[in-house]
């Protein structure tokens, strides 16, 4: 098991995150890809953390990077952490035998806590969404079936990633995770959340200019490349009337057409049975029954065909 940081200036993030990283009992490699740091990133790393694998494009790469250094690293399994993001003692080795026993598992959506070290930290709200997912739970997998994960939280199967081409260099930053866990799907692969494996994450406080734009950007974009012509027109339709009132639609429609001619020319739909369990994600879930009226409930018959059952779904 390896892991695989991206970075970009945030020098004394980064240097404790590799210290976190460091002082785990297993001891992976680490690999940091640093995306054009002008805070002099690389020496700082090179100065403190000698036994790291450095590698510097000259260009920021975006989460890209992490394909970088996925290919430098030859370990089957790659766990994936941010500047701000590190790993549970334990976790990695979990993972690995989640790997190993799995075959058909490609990636683990951790479990996030967040805060700083030192503390236990609070679930981020993504964990509860993970493992209630109506995909189910396929008999192959070690934990519910996602379609969705944190890059920061992420483990992989090296060789499945690879082939799937990891982090599309056409989105940059900012929802990356869904086209990959797309395209792993599309190959066949299974993307599972497993709670035992956890990942912490300890956000930089300030202010993310510009991230609600990428991250509309990168929902259509990736809705052009995989998703039926009509579900991404419509999306696109309704961010454009939402544009008179909202920079953030303009500047992400902006961007959106600046980049469709080569979404496009990378798109390839999904086969059905993806397509259908995004439809299964989309599809809000079923209102609670009315309270029944006071008083005790009328008999009533079965109808033609079926049996009465108690504690029906």
């Amino acid at each position: 098991m390896g892991v695989v940081v991206i970075t970009r200036n945030r020098r004394e993030r980064l240097l404790h995150t590799l210290d976190r990283l460091a002082a785990l009992p297993e001891r992976p490699p680490v690999t940091v890809v640093d995306n054009a740091s002008t805070d002099h990133t690389a020496h700082a790393v090179r100065t403190h953390h000698p036994g790291v694998t450095l590698l510097t494009p000259g260009r920021n790469l975006g989460a890209a990077g992490r394909n970088l250094g996925a290919a430098a690293l030859d370990t089957p399994y790659l766990a994936f952490a941010d500047d701000d993001s590190w790993w549970e003692a334990g976790a990695l080795a979990h993972a690995t035998r989640l790997f190993d026993t799995h075959p058909r598992l490609a990636l683990i959506a951790a479990a996030t806590h967040v805060g700083p070290a030192g503390h236990p930290g609070h679930p981020d709200p993504l964990n509860h969404l993970l493992a209630t997912s109506p995909l189910g739970h396929a008999p192959d997998l070690p934990g519910p079936s996602v379609l969705g994960f944190l890059a920061c939280a992420a483990v992989v199967r090296r060789d499945a990633f690879l082939a799937a081409g990891g982090f599309h260099p056409l989105l940059h930053f900012g929802g990356e995770e869904t086209l990959l866990a797309l395209d792993l799907a599309a190959a066949g692969w299974g993307l599972a959340h497993c709670p035992q494996v956890i990942a912490r994450h300890d956000p930089d406080p300030g202010p993310r200019t510009g991230r609600t734009a990428r991250l509309l950007r990168n929902e259509l974009l990736t809705l052009w490349m995989r998703r039926p012509l009509p579900h991404a027109l419509a999306r696109t339709w309704a961010l454009a009337r939402a544009c008179p009132a909202d920079p953030d639609a303009r500047t992400a429609l902006a961007a959106v057409l600046a980049r469709l001619p080569a979404a496009l020319a990378r798109r390839r739909p999904l086969p059905p049975a993806v397509e259908h369990s995004l439809t299964t994600l989309e599809t809000p879930p079923a209102p609670p029954p009315p309270p029944r009226p006071a008083g005790p409930p009328a008999p009533s018959a079965p109808q033609q065909g079926t049996t009465p059952r108690e504690n029906t779904p």
